[in-house]
Parts: C-alpha cells; sequence; structure tokens
C-alpha cells in the first residue's frame, strides 16, 4: 500500500528537495508538486491524495487558511520554516509539523506516522485463500485449511486438513505466497501453519498427525512464534 502524496511550496528548492525525500521512501507515491495553494486546490478537485506537505507562508493564500477551505483534506504535515505556526497546525488535526531545514530522519519519522496512520483507517482486507496449478487443473487453497508444505526434489507437497497436493514450485515461492504472521519455515525443507501445532518436542513439530522437523537453529524463534508469547513459566 502507497500514499499518494503531492507537495506544497513556493520555494523551488524546497519542493526539490522534499520530492528527492519521496522519491526515497517506499511506501510514498509523488503524484505532483505545486507552487501555491491554488493550483493544489485545483489538483484535488479532480484527484484523490492520501498526503499532503503543505508550507505555510505562501503567496496569496497560507497553507492554514488552504487548509481550513478544504472541507475532506488528505493527512496533512506542515512543511515550514516559521515555528510559532505549531500550535494552529494542531489545532486543524495536521499529523505533524517539520521546521525547515528538515532533516532525513525527521521526515521519515513524520511520513512513517502518517502511513501508520493512514493504514489504520483503511486496513487492506488480503484474501484467504490462494491458487495452485496440480495434476494439470487449478486448485483453490484456502489459507486455514493448510497444515504444512513439504519440498522434495523439484516440486512441493502441500498437506492440508483434507488433501495433499503436488505442485512444481519452490519453497522460497511458497514462503512468498503465504502470510509471514501466520506460517514459517521451521525448516529447509518444511513451512508450518503455525496454529496447526498442537506440540513441540526437542526438534519436533506436531502438525495434525504429522512429525514435522525443525531446524536446531530456528528452535528458539519458531518456538516463541507458536506460543506467541502466552507460555506459562514456573514461577
Amino acid at each position: 500500500m502507497n500514499l499518494r502524496c503531492i507537495i506544497v511550496d513556493d520555494e523551488p528548492i524546497a519542493r526539490k528537495g522534499l520530492e528527492e525525500y519521496v522519491a526515497d521512501i517506499s511506501y510514498l507515491t509523488h503524484v505532483g508538486s505545486f507552487e501555491s495553494a491554488t493550483e493544489a486546490a485545483q489538483f484535488l478537485s479532480t484527484h484523490s491524495v492520501d498526503l499532503m506537505l503543505l508550507d505555510i507562508r505562501m503567496p496569496r493564500l497560507s497553507g492554514i487558511d488552504f487548509l481550513k477551505s478544504l472541507k475532506e483534506p488528505p493527512l496533512v504535515i506542515f512543511t515550514t520554516a516559521y515555528p510559532q505556526h505549531a500550535l494552529e497546525g494542531y489545532e486543524l488535526n495536521v499529523l505533524d509539523y517539520l521546521v525547515k531545514p528538515i532533516s532525513v530522519e525527521r521526515f521519515k519519522k513524520a511520513t512513517q506516522k502518517a502511513f501508520d496512520y493512514f493504514s489504520l483507517k483503511h486496513p487492506q482486507i488480503l484474501p484467504d485463500y490462494f491458487f495452485i496449478k496440480s495434476n494439470q487443473q487449478l486448485e483453490k487453497i484456502l489459507f486455514n485449511e493448510v497444515l504444512f508444505v513439504e519440498a522434495m526434489q523439484n516440486y512441493c507437497i502441500i498437506h492440508t486438513t483434507s488433501r495433499k497436493l503436488i505442485c512444481y514450485v519452490t519453497l522460497t515461492a511458497m514462503v512468498e505466497k503465504l502470510p509471514s504472521d501466520r506460517f514459517m519455515k521451521v525448516h529447509k525443507s518444511f513451512i508450518v501453519a503455525l496454529d496447526k501445532v498442537t506440540s513441540v518436542e526437542g526438534y519436533s513439530l506436531k502438525v495434525g498427525s504429522s512429525v514435522v522437523p525443525m531446524s536446531r537453529s530456528l528452535r528458539q524463534e519458531v518456538t516463541e512464534k507458536i506460543t506467541g508469547g502466552r507460555l506459562l513459566r514456573r514461577a
């Protein structure tokens, strides 16, 4: 998920600097730069924008007055050389207030805050299934029916609660396909569904009616992820 971002600043050097900062952040997509609030208003009337980097002191219409005029403004981070407007900015619910010159670290912190806030307000609904090609046909598999994936020489076996499916993909491809919060590679040849593990003994995991080996180097990490901090210990 990327935030569509515009820059509004009457100073060309300031716009260029912010454009360079935005270009280095993977979750930001620069969709426009404007030297006046009037130009930005025209763009906002016909385009969807998630984040606006807004200067305050500009000719004709200030950033503060411009923001007040918007009925449904995007997320806003003020970028200004004048710190005395900070209180008014926060009263307008801006996410952050950056005083020029703006360091890379401070800019990243502010935009990360914007990304986190946007993500909470607009959670992504991901599909709960995937497709594989097995026996010359496409098979739909629900994530919650997968027990574990076993790598063989040049193919994988997907073990589910009701069937076993052979597909000619690598284990690495399966790692990329499966949600990392629900699945984990526990051995060079095995991926397990964390919530399907019923017991851990030594370097083995009980998954359904099967026993899956676990790499020695991963034992602590795997155990912590499986228990999720819910392991009761002797006082």
